[in-house]
């Protein structure tokens, strides 16, 4: 839902506005009047130094204090930690702190395990330490204070080369000057800002030494490489409501994922900074010229400047060296993507808002009629009454367990939303029962915080506590949530938390949560905490025995093990479905792997053409929904024409067919970190002029697509990688050659879908109405061979809602590999003891030139002849009618 409201109250006609650009500007801060950050910027260097004297080895790595020469601030203590995944944490914090500083909470799966570190040189300047095989070492260098990371003795990362650490431990005579002393106001418009506590600011710079391309940092509207900052704003992360956002804007969005990946051919590093309160990031790109004898070299490097306005330097360095292993160093840390219930990767249908219950069944019937699957239902607030959640509007929605049940019969579910404000009113039970208990967030002078939000004047829970986040999710049991049934799922909107009378429409800084802690501090975290708390609760209403659905506007590192995310409240402008497709990207290097788009934009209205390719590209991105605001005209598909509908359908049924193989990406996902769809240069990580595609991508290793984003094109530009791959044209088997640039005509039903020699792609033949009815068609393999005869590819399969795949082994993994003629099925684990109960009735063979015999199948019963089509100008072998156990051993012979 839109956050573009300024006030919307409980009449049947609420106010609406929609701010001009003007007033957005207005709305957010400027950078330069983030005052920590300009305080930072305009310091020189600092003068800390490392007492390398002080030095201790643990079991749990080294530490050492910093200091500043002839500065009357207390020691701080840095310890350097090796995490046996292959990453580094380096932490400072005060030695002594006068009031402790926040450490984000729950972001972490667990403690990481260290290595012993153990000192390879020491000197009275510097020392080196190292740990395992040795092939890593830190040095660290005493006065001034620098740590470089070396590998096979080549430094790839320096801290703090430029002095640019800091950590305030009281406040400085500018910041006294600046904000009226350490309890005076900050003022932002009419908004005052006490900081209590000062402003704590921590931060560093790094060096990646031979990197020129970094990516990651999301939310923004922006590029997939990361753009340098040196004559622009920095990137900001600090989670807010921004509708209609800006495109190509540093502006901090709906959520936050402090990780940076950067990338070069040999090698491939992170850096996570687990920081929750406001953080800019500076970048820039340098070429450093080294002579070498007679002859110069250009070496590059990225300078990154980190500074977060509280808490303290916690600095994960991801080693590496190859792209997976990153992604795996890092879910490591904060956790897998959570496998998604089957039903979730099908279409979701949504609207702010339906008006009642035969709208929805009307709409659900549309979707019959036109021969268009989807599988989930959406509901935004106006299904609530008077905007109170986890209630039903009596008028429009008598009835939701019989909405519910008439859904069920088609095997389709239902999705509600659930925001984290509630609605100030003392009749309201819940309401009482929140704030009798002390679950709600409080203001600077202790009582209970007052804000804005759709239903007028509303308080904000406390997700932060875990009490509050138990109590919340209790909420969602069937016996509390009268009219919810087993079908029913969650969607946590405006949790940045959007809060329209406050300052950058959100809750004031110094607001105070559990603990103690004002609300800067962790103000990033907010929406992962409810997402956490709606989890758990959707986890408990099933007795732990169903994966969840939640969708969440706002995130943070870690969000991928709770559910999926959106990109927000976009336009319905084709600059808005371009810019879509780098977003996801960024969210997906950083491990958010379940995210998508508002299919058709969520403002304004689309065009038929806008439309279609819209529902084109978002069948081909992990979350797919069409939702709009309510101010937009009526865009189911099948109002614009029977050309729309086509295509439309056309574009769906795809994806359903298609499901099979999104399944087993993200079940790679969710045990190996790969993400489902992954920027080229994460397959050829050598190919250099894949490092800065952000139009075209990979769906796991196998298909390459390039969604088209400009309207009236007849021919789309695809960069086909790999001068010794094959792609193959998914529409007509045609095959070309990579390495190259291909000029592809299109049609208006027709998007670039290339399949890479050497994979091997499963699907599900036929159409279906939902995943419940596409699980009873049977299985065709698509085996595109390369240059050599050979692929390989897997299926996973499971019961596709419950976590018996994990507590009870109920899974099956299928492996198919061709070499010499001959493609095999077997099992790639062990275990498994899922019986699908589905049959494998075809197999198309693309790349196959010439056939020497007649293809036959063998199985424990023997060899027997296959039925076979062979198109010698495809090169194309097509096997039917096989009516094999998909859960079993066989080969085919061709």
């Amino acid at each position: 839902m839109a956050g573009s409201v300024l006030e919307k109250n409980d009449s049947a006609n609420p106010l609406e506005s929609i701010m001009s650009d003007n007033d957005k500007k207005g709305k957010f801060n400027r950078i330069q009047d983030i005052l920590f950050y300009k305080r930072q910027r305009a310091k020189p260097a600092s003068k800390f130094c490392a007492l390398l004297d002080t030095l201790v080895l643990t079991e749990r790595g080294a530490s050492l204090e910093l200091c500043e020469p002839h500065c009357q601030q207390k020691c701080l203590c840095l310890q350097i930690r090796a995490i046996q995944n292959g990453s580094l944490r380096v932490t400072v914090d005060e030695l002594e702190p006068i009031k402790a500083r926040y450490k984000v909470a729950h972001v972490l799966t667990g403690e990481p395990k260290y290595e012993k570190m153990r000192i390879t040189r020491k000197r009275e300047d510097c020392m080196s330490l190292t740990w395992g095989p040795g092939q890593y070492q830190v040095h660290v260098s005493a006065s001034p204070f620098c740590l470089e990371v070396l590998c096979e003795e080549v430094v790839i990362v320096t801290l703090n080369p430029k002095g640019r650490l800091c950590f305030e431990t009281r406040p400085s005579s500018s910041q006294q000057q600046d904000e009226e002393g350490p309890l005076g106001p900050w003022i932002f418009q009419q908004f005052e800002d006490i900081m209590a506590n000062s402003s704590r600011p921590v931060g560093i710079d790094l060096c990646l030494h031979g990197f020129s391309h970094v990516y990651g940092l999301p939310e923004h509207a922006d590029s997939l490489q990361l753009k340098d900052t040196s004559a622009r704003d920095p990137y900001r992360l600090y989670n807010l409501d921004v509708f209609a956002y800006e495109i190509n804007s540093r502006l901090g969005l709906y959520g936050s994922v402090p990780l940076l990946v950067a990338h070069k051919p040999d090698t491939t590093l992170g850096v996570f900074w687990l920081n929750a309160s406001e953080t800019l990031v500076d970048l820039k790109y340098v070429s450093k010229h080294q002579e070498q004898g007679e002859r110069s070299r250009v070496t590059p490097q990225t300078d990154v400047s980190w500074v977060s306005e509280s808490g303290r330097i916690d600095c994960f360095i991801l080693l590496g060296p190859s792209p997976a292993q990153v992604f795996s160093q890092y879910a490591q840390l904060t956790g897998y993507q959570a496998l998604p219930p089957m039903f979730s990767l099908g279409y979701h249908q949504c609207r702010w808002s339906y008006e009642d219950e035969e709208d929805v069944k009307s709409v659900d019937a549309g979707f019959d009629l036109h021969a268009i699957p989807y599988d989930v239902f959406w509901l935004d607030i106006d299904h609530t009454e008077g905007k109170r959640y986890f209630t039903w509007d009596s008028k429009h929605f008598p009835s939701p367990v019989d909405l519910q049940r008439h859904l069920q019969t088609k095997k389709r579910k239902l999705v509600v939303i659930s925001d984290p404000h509630f609605k100030a009113d003392p009749e309201w039970p819940l309401f009482c029962e929140a704030r009798d208990g002390d679950h709600f967030v409080r203001s600077r002078d202790c009582r209970v915080y007052h804000g804005t939000c759709w239903p007028g004047d509303s308080c904000y829970l406390d997700f932060s506590s875990s009490r509050t986040r138990s109590w919340y999710s209790r909420q969602f049991l069937l016996a509390n949530y009268k009219g919810s049934t087993e079908s029913l799922f969650v969607w946590n909107d405006m949790n940045e938390p959007s809060v329209f009378s406050e300052p950058e429409k959100t809750m004031p800084k110094d607001a105070i949560h559990c603990g103690g802690w004002e609300h800067r501090e962790l103000h990033n975290l907010y929406g992962f905490f409810q997402h956490l708390a709606t989890f758990e609760g959707l986890l408990t209403r099933s007795g732990g025995l169903e994966r969840p659905f939640v969708l969440s506007r706002s995130f943070f590192a870690g969000s991928q093990r709770l559910g999926a995310i959106w990109t927000g409240d976009s336009v319905a402008t084709w600059d808005y479905l371009k810019i879509s497709i780098p977003m996801l990207l960024s969210l997906s290097v950083t491990g958010i792997h379940f995210c998508g788009a508002d299919v058709g934009g969520f403002w304004r209205d689309p065009d038929p053409e806008l439309l279609v390719r819209w529902y084109q590209a978002g069948a081909l991105q992990p979350f797919f929904r069409g939702h709009s605001d309510k101010r937009s005209m009526r865009r189911e598909p099948w109002l614009f024409g029977d050309v729309v509908t086509s295509a439309v359908r056309a574009a769906v049924q795809q994806r359903y067919c298609l499901l099979p193989y999104w399944y087993t990406v993200f079940h790679q996902a969710h045990t190996s970190a790969m993400p489902p769809i992954r920027p080229l240069w994460v397959e050829f990580p050598k190919e250099t002029e894949t490092f800065t595609v952000d139009n075209q991508y990979m769906i796991g290793s196998a298909l390459l697509v390039c969604p088209v984003t400009d309207p009236g094109v007849t021919e789309v530009k695809v960069l086909l990688p790999g001068s010794d791959e094959l792609w193959y044209d998914v529409s007509s088997g045609e095959p070309h050659s990579g390495g190259r640039t291909l000029a592809l005509p299109v049609t208006l039903e027709s998007v670039p879908v290339f399949q890479r020699g050497g994979t091997l792609v499963p699907r599900r033949g036929g159409c279906s109405s939902c995943t419940a009815d596409l699980q009873l068609l049977p299985f065709t393999l698509t085996v595109a061979l390369d240059r050599k005869g050979f692929a390989d590819g897997e299926l996973y399969l499971d019961d596709g809602h419950s976590f018996s795949y994990r507590d009870k082994k109920e899974f099956c993994i299928r492996h198919f590999t061709i070499k010499a003629g001959r493609l095999t099925s077997r099992s790639a684990a062990e275990g498994g003891l899922f019986i699908p109960g589905c049959k494998l009735q075809r197999v198309i063979f693309l790349g196959q030139k010439s056939t020497n015999r007649r293809p036959t199948l063998k199985t424990d019963a023997g060899n027997v002849p296959v039925t076979f089509q062979f198109e010698p100008k495809q090169s194309m072998l097509t096997i039917t009618d096989l009516d094999l156990d998909i859960h079993t051993d066989w080969e085919i012979i061709i």
